[in-house]
């Protein structure tokens, strides 16, 4: 799948029958604590639980997806995401110039509410994407039944 993520919960459990490694690797199918993108592409169900707020996860990053832009699609359309645009840029520049106080710049650049982006509507979402056109022309949209 090209998941880092995948490769290490291999190596972990491969160490931990070789050497006596003791860790605890959380099943990619069972928990739902720590989603990953396995969640986000097989499990319908429980994407739908996590964007309604129904779901028991402790946190969800997009540690699958290939860059920072596509992490940024992702978190936006979940619902994920709230920094505001404005501070996809230096410190100095969101400040112009002055020095930085961490509340200063909290109240500059955090939004209490999601920023919500609508980007497929096949891809699952916060809200229905309906209007979005699909990333795969095969898949029916997120929220269709």
């Amino acid at each position: 799948s090209g998941s880092h993520q995948q490769v290490m919960i291999q190596l972990l459990q491969e160490h931990s029958s070789l050497f006596g490694l003791t860790v605890k690797v959380f099943d990619k199918v069972e928990t739902e604590y720590f989603p990953c993108g396995w969640q986000y592409f097989r499990r319908k169900d429980f994407m739908k639980s996590l964007v309604k707020g129904e779901s028991n996860a402790y946190i969800y990053h997009a540690s699958w997806a290939v860059n920072k832009d596509d992490k940024l699609v992702y978190l936006k359309q979940l619902g994920e995401w709230y920094v505001r645009d404005q501070c996809h840029k230096p410190v100095d520049e969101i400040m112009g110039g002055e020095a930085v106080d961490s509340g200063a710049l909290a109240s500059e650049c955090c939004s209490a509410e999601p920023l919500i982006t609508c980007y497929y509507s096949d891809w699952p979402s916060k809200i229905p994407c309906t209007d979005s056109p699909r990333n795969d022309p095969d898949q029916n949209d997120f929220w269709a039944d």
